[in-house]
């Protein structure tokens, strides 16, 4: 995907999020499977994964290089990356620490929502300073996925969006 792309698809699958988790009724926000995360908890969580983000690019990058290092290889493909991932979950990865959400009250909705629907605009944005090759030069950590190209974290952010949708789609629907 070129910068553009990523920029659209950030914005197009948390806004297909959002719209959901804004639609869904009070009871299906804030029900739970026993050791499943309810939708409100979903929302937190996927707050809580893409701010970090926001606050990374807004170091410069060559800040970011001596900071963290460079890539010494290709950038994955969005296909290769969401395997990685999904591998990692296979062998029993899960978010930890920062990423875990809180309790999911009714009060945080529309909080949450408003708040991710800001982190997503501002990322997509903050993505204008970096050229396509520092998407590939420049690397993050992440949890799961240990140091990533730029690139591969905004893979990793768009799938994430659509896998933490799916689980919830697929909670409710065993209620």
């Amino acid at each position: 995907m070129t910068k553009q792309e990523i920029q659209s698809s950030l914005q197009a699958h948390h806004a297909a999020f959002i719209t959901y988790i804004s639609g869904l009724g009070d009871e299906d926000f804030l029900f739970s499977l026993p050791q499943k995360w309810s939708a409100g908890q979903q929302l937190d969580h996927i707050y809580r994964s893409v701010q970090p983000l926001t606050l990374a690019l807004f170091i410069p990058s060559w800040i970011l290089k001596l900071w963290i290092g460079k890539a010494n290889r290709t950038s994955k493909s969005y296909e290769d990356l969401v395997a990685k991932y999904q591998m990692k979950l296979s062998e029993g990865g899960a978010a930890s620490g920062r990423f875990l959400p809180e309790k999911a009250t009714l009060d945080k909705k529309s909080v949450l929502i408003d708040k991710l629907t800001k982190v997503v605009k501002i990322l997509a944005g903050r993505l204008e300073k970096y050229t396509e090759t520092d998407l590939d030069l420049l690397i993050l950590p992440h949890p799961l996925l240990g140091k990533i190209t730029l690139r591969e974290m905004m893979y990793f952010t768009i799938y994430h969006v659509q896998h933490h949708q799916n689980i919830t789609k697929e909670t409710l629907s065993k209620k």
